[in-house]
């Protein structure tokens, strides 16, 4: 599980290199706890809605049911069938219909409100992204930049080729421009750990060159920005590396433009829970 969650993390003041083997397992540990709370949130809340919308669904199907049955039963008081005895039980049907029809209404509208606030609860976005946003408008608007935010955890994505040329962990000129910005406004969110993660697409790298592979790559890019960030302003101590190789994909890499969205910085703002990699 190790092996496909991180290839290494170095949690920083930078200036001192790596941290110790001991430290350095701690903050495995503390990633891949913290990453899989963070993906069963995530599946929770999406299963969360998925049962409520199906909820809402057989409540409207019943709700239509019992409509159908109550038109049928107004429509046989109307023609009189079968009498007056049967015309009181069929009256004492009807009243049954519309106490049952009733309490379904109130039901389902219960539901339908519920599941209106699960999917408030999965789109809400915090006063840091709104600042977030508006200070990186001018970024995602030219498509440099996405933003992103599921229950607190906020995204910001940045395309490889705006920061690295191919097979490269240098940040060019600019990528240094869309940092600096980035950097400006990861200054003004309090609370939050930043963690910038590297991802690349499944093509080999070259094996002589200087990353023996995808791994040594995508680690090499988040500590590249990590460092650009610092540089820029940004608390270190809030600061982690972690590299993902290809083994985090978000599109299949079938084609030049899947491939594409695969080779990503992304970095993360989560809830500062104290743990060895937050900030002291």
């Amino acid at each position: 599980m190790r092996s496909r969650l991180l290839t290494s993390l170095c949690v920083l003041a930078l200036g001192a290199g790596c941290v110790t083997q001991g430290k350095y397992d701690a903050a495995m540990r503390d990633a891949e706890t913290q990453l899989q709370a963070e993906k069963a949130a995530r599946e929770a809340a999406g299963q969360k809605a998925t049962e409520l919308e199906g909820q809402v669904r057989a409540l409207e199907e019943k709700q239509a049911e019992l409509e159908r049955e109550k038109a049928a039963l107004d429509k046989r008081l109307l023609t009189a069938e079968g009498g007056l005895t049967a015309g009181a039980a069929e009256r004492r049907a009807l009243e049954q219909k519309n106490a049952e029809l009733t309490a379904l209404n109130d039901e389902l509208a219960r539901s339908k409100k519920k599941l209106t606030e699960a999917k408030e609860a999965l789109e809400q976005k915090s006063s840091e992204y709104a600042n977030l946003a508006k200070s990186l408008e001018k970024e995602i608007s030219e498509g440099k930049v996405e933003l992103s935010e599921l229950r607190g955890r906020m995204t910001v994505n940045l395309k490889d080729k705006i920061l690295f040329a191919s097979g490269s962990a240098r940040v060019g000129k600019e990528g240094e421009a869309a940092l600096l910005k980035v950097a400006e406004a990861l200054k003004g969110v309090d609370g939050k750990i930043i963690r910038v993660e590297g991802h690349t697409d499944d093509v080999p790298t070259d094996p002589k060159g200087p990353f023996p592979s995808n791994w040594e790559l995508s680690l090499a890019r988040a500590m590249a920005v990590v460092r650009a960030l610092q540089d820029a302003g940004v608390d270190p101590t809030r600061l982690s590396a972690a590299g993902y190789g290809p083994y985090q994909p978000i599109a299949a890499n079938d084609s030049p433009e899947h491939r594409s969205l695969n080779r990503r910085i992304e970095i993360v703002l989560a809830p500062n829970t104290g743990g060895p990699s937050a900030a002291r």
